[in-house]
């Protein structure tokens, strides 16, 4: 008897430890990620500060034309498209033929704070939703999904990418673009000490196309290489779903 109540207490012991455990790391992983989102708006307004408005999204309209040209990503006249995590100067903006939905946890925040640089009423075939990733209910809708620099700011990086490739249609096209760490080693560094505080998860390619194959559950092909530094790479991810 004495045994089988040694067991149990055993049992239940661990069974705990487990459960603190995941608990914690859940505490953890939430944690960076409203770090994150503070600091990103610290980071937006420090770094517009001494920029015009009118430069500024001219700009912007720029890179995305020559980004959707450069690797020939050509999206069909009133095609439904997300920008998912589209930030204050997303895709959406040169998205002026097609049906948008443009989603992000920090639209309002970028409304209150950045007025100059974003205000909805100037995308009117843009509807925004003050949503993150995680928020996506819809289910095979979409003909074209843009994640741009986003995946690794979200809370939960699995659930986002599920939420994605739901929301997607048979024969319709994500595009990620995201940086990856270049050496394995730096990334469990990164995790451990906030060498990078606007990005909670810290992942190199592979991580990244394993992540992707195993919600996909299809072939992905190999990442575009859109620019390299010296701790990251800058990878874009074309993903037509079969």
């Amino acid at each position: 008897m004495s045994l089988i109540i040694y067991t149990a207490i055993t049992h239940l012991f661990f069974k705990n430890l487990v459960l603190k455990s995941s608990s914690l790391k859940i505490l953890k992983t939430m944690w960076k990620w409203q770090l994150a989102q503070a600091a990103e708006i610290r980071w937006w307004r420090n770094y517009l500060k001494n920029k015009s408005p009118l430069d500024y999204l001219q700009w912007k309209r720029n890179y995305w034309t020559a980004f959707l040209s450069q690797h020939n990503l050509q999206i069909a006249p009133q095609a439904l498209c997300l920008d998912a995590g589209c930030s204050l100067a997303g895709i959406f903006m040169v998205l002026a033929q097609q049906q948008v939905v443009a989603i992000d946890p920090l639209l309002e925040q970028y409304e209150k704070h950045l007025s100059p640089f974003f205000a909805r009423n100037n995308y009117k075939n843009v509807l925004f939703k003050n949503w993150g990733l995680e928020n996506l209910d819809e289910e095979h809708i979409y003909d074209e999904i843009f994640c741009l620099n986003v995946i690794n700011h979200v809370k939960d990086i699995k659930l986002s990418t599920q939420k994605l490739w739901k929301a997607l249609k048979k024969g319709g096209r994500l595009t990620i673009s995201v940086d990856a760490h270049n050496h394995k080693w730096l990334k469990y560094i990164f995790r451990l000490l906030p060498g990078d505080i606007l990005h909670p998860h810290q992942l190199d390619k592979e991580n990244y196309q394993q992540l992707f194959a195993e919600i996909c559950q299809q072939p992905i092909n190999e990442p575009i290489l859109i620019k390299k530094e010296r701790i990251f790479s800058y990878w874009l991810f074309v993903i037509i779903k079969i």
